[in-house]
């Protein structure tokens, strides 16, 4: 099976008129991916704070747009998310993803969610699962 997006990917699908719609800048020499983004008040979870299912999403999405930017096929088979500290709604988030590990049939990756100061909020790690011939 072979992964391709249509645009209507709720984190970064352009054409999904509920979705997020994230724009990322990858570096594909260092396998890296980052992007600045703003969580409006309609995917808060306490009043100010970002909800931890979109904090998740936003991670997820940096290290699986970067698994499939970089041409690796493959679909996330873990994730697991550490909250730091509360995020806030309305000001800009700093997201960074990196791939840690290549391997024959797994690939690793990590992300980042920071503050416009650089606090540390929330960090993740993923394993994607090979599905086939792209980018062996």
């Amino acid at each position: 099976m072979e992964f391709v997006s249509n645009g209507y990917c709720f984190a970064c699908g352009d054409k999904n008129p509920h979705g997020l719609k994230m724009k990322f800048q990858v570096d594909p020499e260092k396998q890296t991916i980052h992007t600045e983004f703003t969580v409006e008040p309609i995917y808060q979870g306490w009043d100010g704070v970002v909800h931890g299912g979109i904090i998740s999403t936003l991670l997820d999405e940096a290290m699986a747009n970067l698994v499939y930017q970089m041409g690796y096929n493959a679909i996330a088979a873990s994730l697991e998310v550490r909250f730091k500290k509360p995020a806030p709604i309305l000001e800009p988030l700093l997201i960074q993803g990196e791939i840690t590990e290549v391997h024959k049939k797994l690939v690793k990756a990590k992300a980042s969610l920071q503050s416009k100061d650089g606090t540390l909020l929330a960090t993740a790690s993923s394993s994607f699962v090979r599905q086939g011939p792209k980018n062996i």
